[in-house]
């Protein structure tokens, strides 16, 4: 038997959907060495290792990596954000099967609880990245006037320079 998913005895098994680190790559736009990274750091785990130990990955993989790469790349997430993200799905997931199936109602209250605190960082978070955009925002609007008030004056034939460094504007 070779180390590939692919060449598995059945093309209905299981195993027929795992892919190789590099077909990984491939289909998600990141790295080998970023995708082991981020295995290092826990954000993600191989669903299976072949009998050649090599990292076997499956649709489920392939979905969480590209959240992470969104997160990263769309929303400027950094990965130590990514990794509480996923780690408040992760006890999302796992309180909702507790709470469904405990009777108990202290239980159950601290269970919402818990998630409540979790949802509220995360609104935290998601505020503060919130307002460090819009604060870009504000100063690139800053930006974009300065430069409109210099093409007026060039336009209207004024000298735009005002004594200040030419560079700053």
């Amino acid at each position: 038997m070779t180390d590939t998913a692919s060449t598995t005895s059945s093309a209905t098994s299981p195993a027929a959907a795992l892919l190789r680190i590099h077909e990984v790559a491939a289909e998600t736009g990141l790295t080998p060495r970023t995708i082991r990274y981020y295995e290092e750091l826990g954000l993600l785990a191989p669903a299976a290792r072949s009998e050649g130990a090599y990292r076997l990955y499956d649709a489920e993989d392939l979905d969480r990596l590209r959240f992470i790469r969104g997160l990263r790349d769309d929303a400027g997430f950094s990965l130590a954000e990514i990794g509480q993200l996923l780690e408040d799905e992760q006890v999302r997931t796992r309180n909702r099967d507790l709470f469904r199936a405990s009777r108990n109602v202290d239980e159950r209250r601290r269970i919402v609880l818990d998630a409540l605190d979790r949802l509220n960082r995360q609104i935290a978070s998601l505020r503060h990245k919130i307002d460090r955009l819009e604060d870009m925002v504000a100063e690139a609007d800053a930006r974009r006037d300065r430069l409109s008030h210099r093409l007026a004056d060039l336009d209207a034939g004024r000298e735009p320079f005002d004594g200040q460094d030419a560079d700053r504007r």
